[in-house]
């Protein structure tokens, strides 16, 4: 009998982490419902609604910094068009929220406010079945990753890598916000989409909805957590770090880098775009400015930050990052940006491994720390013994080793 796949990936994690993400799913999925939804506001434990919402919007940067880091950590393929595929999700997804305002709009028509407001008489052949929720969350996955595929496409079959890849990345990406800025393409123009109402026929502001939007979020992390790791210590991952190490050699002994760069690329899109379909509902807004090439770096900052090749440092990345900057943008927003390059510059000079590579070495010199205290011999050396090391060392190191 055949392992069920989700059995093949938990039991592809070591014990340590199987412990961690099952403190995570409780937090998560327990903690959070009750700390929101059942104690009183007055409790000391109680999680208010701005938590919530902030919380589950972080977890979904942290579902695109854990794409982004197996595209640039485990292939070597540094992207700056990874905020375009998160606000693409976003767009699908939101489009079936505008059609679920329905008449409560302030025009009181069926199409959305913004297509009134511009005259707008049916809704472009591009909105077909924006009403139905199933087809939408398709729409959040398959449009980033047709993008993707046939971006990947032409430009690995091109042999397109190195910094030529990521300033073609970052030109796609401007040009599609400046493609969403214009009011004719029917995504809102500069305003986006906004003033959601529901979700199934539920309010969207309900705490209810709110924390299970964030449980959603939490379980697409731990999926692609899992994915990840399974991925990464598999055949198909060995092979990935050997093209992001040497890819003329692995080209020289067979392997087709198209293939395997081409999947991860594709894949990496496709969970970008879910995350943008779960931050739209809790954010509330989707416009252009998701698209801006500043956001893309950022991406890439946050997986620099936690640690680079490591599923759990772009995690980590993102949300220290993240906490920091609601911080800073709260009480001091103007230094924001300068914080943000600080941080990028010191992790690049005295963390290259980031936050996490930075904590394993610390663990790894407690660990030898106690076979460095242990005493030397006493034992008296005999003229025997002498003799033997002051010939071993006139001999070399080349004699030695013979």
């Amino acid at each position: 009998m055949r392992t069920p796949f989700t059995i093949r990936l938990l039991s592809n994690l070591p014990a340590s982490a199987r412990i961690a993400l099952a403190l995570f799913a409780l937090a998560a999925f327990v903690w959070v419902p009750v700390a929101h939804l059942v104690l009183p506001a007055e409790h000391a434990l109680h999680l208010s609604g701005y938590w919530v919402s902030l919380l589950g919007k972080i977890l979904c940067y942290m579902i695109v910094a854990v794409a982004m880091d197996l595209i640039w950590g485990y292939a070597g393929i540094l992207s700056l068009g990874h905020g375009m595929f998160f606000a693409l999700g976003g767009y699908a997804f939101g489009m079936y929220l505008m059609r679920q305002i329905g008449r409560d709009g302030s025009y009181g028509s069926d199409l959305p406010d913004f297509m009134v407001f511009l005259a707008w008489e049916e809704l472009p052949w591009y909105w077909a079945g924006s009403d139905s929720f199933l087809w939408t969350v398709f729409l959040a996955m398959a449009v980033p990753g047709v993008v993707a595929f046939i971006f990947g496409w032409f430009a690995f079959r091109s042999r397109i890598k190195g910094v030529y890849f990521s300033i073609i990345t970052q030109a796609l990406t401007y040009a599609a916000m400046l493609l969403f800025f214009r009011n004719e393409t029917g995504f809102g123009g500069n305003n986006g989409f906004t003033d959601f109402k529901r979700i199934l026929g539920h309010s969207i502001t309900s705490p209810e909805m709110r924390v299970t939007l964030f449980a959603l979020s939490a379980l697409l992390l731990i999926f692609c957590l899992l994915l990840g790791r399974y991925l990464v210590t598999s055949r198909f991952g060995r092979v990935l770090a050997a093209i992001r190490d040497a890819e003329s050699r692995v080209m020289f002994i067979g392997y087709n880098p198209l293939h395997y760069k081409l999947f991860i690329w594709t894949l990496s899109a496709v969970l970008c775009g879910l995350a943008g379909a779960l931050y739209v509902p809790q954010v509330g807004i989707i416009n252009p400015s998701e698209m801006s090439p500043a956001n893309s770096i950022e991406i890439a900052v946050w997986v620099a930050v936690g640690g680079r090749g490591s599923l759990i440092g772009a995690m980590v990345g993102a949300g220290v990052v993240n906490l920091a900057k609601t911080w800073f943008t709260v009480t001091v927003p103007e230094y924001w940006p300068f914080m943000l390059g600080f941080l990028f510059i010191a992790v690049t000079l005295f963390m290259p491994q980031g936050i996490v590579g930075l904590v394993r070495k610390l663990f790894s010199r407690r660990r030898a720390q106690p076979a460095d205290d242990t005493p030397a011999d006493d034992t008296p050396t005999t003229p025997a013994d002498a003799t033997a090391d002051e010939s071993t060392q006139t001999r070399g190191p080349l004699a030695r080793g013979a």
